[in-house]
């Protein structure tokens, strides 16, 4: 299923109708495993107007991946085709192939090549800046290992500065689930973007005939389920001593987000801790936040930072599955209440949140006409925490000293009356006393040297009427899930 990705093409569509540096291009598509690369890719080319070649690499001796490409751009058997001893030899073969020809040229799991052969990066240099560079050729490097293929730009890469063109390819918004899961409600796909995020592959392995409930009974605790398998095969595939790294995402999934937190329950020591999350970092499975309140010139040297699971399937395996992954093979029943128990807070804690502060965001970048937009121009949107308060969504306009705060409520129940005066009355003023030169709140505005202060809830269910009332007065937005569902 092809879905959404209208940026992306955009992207590719103008790297056809490029000229300069030269006609030819030379691109890098990334992104983690299972995010739709290939598929964009081979939709992407179907749609051009020029004969394309696909080719992905596999994890076998470099001399038959050379073969095997050389005869997917001849269009044979892999038997028909020529044998190269080195892959000089081989993009020779193929710049006097396509010569003077428009071409799009796509090399799909490229690390597997590099793993095979090293010398084939400067191979590919040698060709780039010798032959495909003046020619028409459009060459497209595609891959899954992120650190590898973000390393291809790098100075000490033989592709340093011979790249036209790069895109990270991020997981599908939240929007798209509406084209895998049509029939399923918005607080539905809300707790299938807790459990998959926006991963096509993932989406996919759902079946939207079935309740959220019943896929997890029988879709993703099923016997022999990849989504008890994936993320260890995704670890192996990525890094050393998977082992350390699962005990450090274990650590994270069961409520661990400090440095010290994590060392304790990962057994793992500080200064290896730190290279270890670095890693996972890079691997975009984890990220440090810090308060959205922390100043620009000082996040840099922060202390307050929390690690968190950045991924919303890991976010849920390491939550749910992980724990009880023993039982999982003889009694599974027994794990699917507990799931039940702690779904509601899970999703309320995790997609519910992050799509609260997705649609701060987007109002920050609302076109204009569009319902909603903040009377602020904010630079930093994320949470606030100390120990003294914390705040759900918090976004920052640093230069005109205005704060937006807003809370998010996933009960069953309507939000009342006292849940608004407790942001308005006992939130606020404590965030504001931890901003620089923060100052009371007086009916929107503060004090001369203080802060400018906007609110905004979020609730699943509702409001009452007492609770509407009590917002009109005090100028708070209220957003339900229909209105974050519809303007997301």
């Amino acid at each position: 299923m092809f879905v959404d990705r209208q940026a992306e093409l955009a992207f590719l569509n103008a790297v056809l109708e490029r000229k300069r540096p030269t006609a030819a291009q030379f691109i890098l598509l990334y992104g983690r495993r299972r995010v739709g690369k290939t598929v964009l890719l081979r939709h992407w080319a179907e749609q051009a107007a020029i004969p394309h070649t696909y080719w992905a690499a596999e994890k076998e001796p470099a001399a038959l991946q050379r073969r095997k490409l050389f005869a997917r751009l001849l269009g044979v058997e892999p038997a028909r085709a020529a044998s190269f001893d080195s892959w000089a030899d081989a993009w020779q073969a193929i710049a006097a192939f396509l010569g003077d020809r428009r071409h799009l040229l796509i090399l799909d799991e490229f690390t597997y090549a590099v793993e095979a052969d090293p010398a084939m990066l400067s191979s590919l240099q040698h060709a780039w800046d010798q032959q495909f560079k003046d020619a028409q050729a459009i060459l497209v490097l595609c891959g899954s290992h992120v650190h590898a293929m973000e390393a291809l730009q790098s100075r000490q890469s033989p592709l340093f500065g011979r790249l036209t063109g790069q895109w990270w390819l991020q997981p599908l918004p939240f929007a798209a689930l509406r084209a895998f899961l049509p029939q399923w409600s918005a607080e539905e796909r809300v707790a299938a973007y807790a459990v998959a995020g926006g991963v096509p592959a993932y989406l996919e392995w759902l079946d939207p005939d079935l309740s959220p409930g019943d896929n997890i009974q029988r879709v993703i605790l099923a016997p022999g389920s990849m989504w008890v398998a994936e993320p260890a095969f995704l670890l192996y595939d990525e890094v050393r001593e998977p082992a350390t790294y699962l005990a450090i995402l274990k650590a994270i999934g069961a409520g661990n987000h400090s440095l010290s937190e994590i060392a304790d329950a990962a057994l793992v020591g500080k200064p290896h801790l730190s290279a270890y999350l670095a890693r996972l970092q890079e691997l975009r499975l984890v990220e440090r936040r810090l308060p959205a309140t922390v100043p620009p010139a000082a996040r840099r040297l922060a202390r307050s930072g929390r690690y968190h699971l950045s991924d919303p399937y890991f976010r849920f395996y390491f939550r749910f599955i992980a724990p009880n992954q023993d039982e999982l093979a003889y009694r599974p029943e027994a794990v699917l209440p507990r799931i039940r128990e702690g779904l509601r807070a899970f999703v309320g804690q995790t997609a519910f949140e992050e799509l609260c502060r997705q649609w701060v965001a987007d109002q920050k970048r609302a076109t204009q006409g569009r319902a909603g937009r903040l009377p602020l121009a904010i630079q930093e949107v994320g949470s606030h925490w100390s120990r003294a308060v914390q705040a759900d969504v918090a976004a920052v306009d640093w230069a005109g000293r205005a704060i937006l705060l807003g809370e998010c409520k996933w009960g069953a129940e309507p939000v009342d009356r006292a849940m608004i005066r407790e942001l308005l009355e006992v939130r606020t003023p404590k965030v504001l006393r931890e901003l620089p030169d923060g100052g009371a709140i007086d009916g929107g505005a503060t004090d001369g040297g203080g802060w400018r202060v906007h609110h905004v809830f979020f609730a699943r269910a509702g409001y009452t009427e007492a609770a509407r009332a009590e917002a009109a007065a005090a100028g708070v937005e209220l957003v339900d899930l229909a209105r974050l569902d519809a303007e997301l």
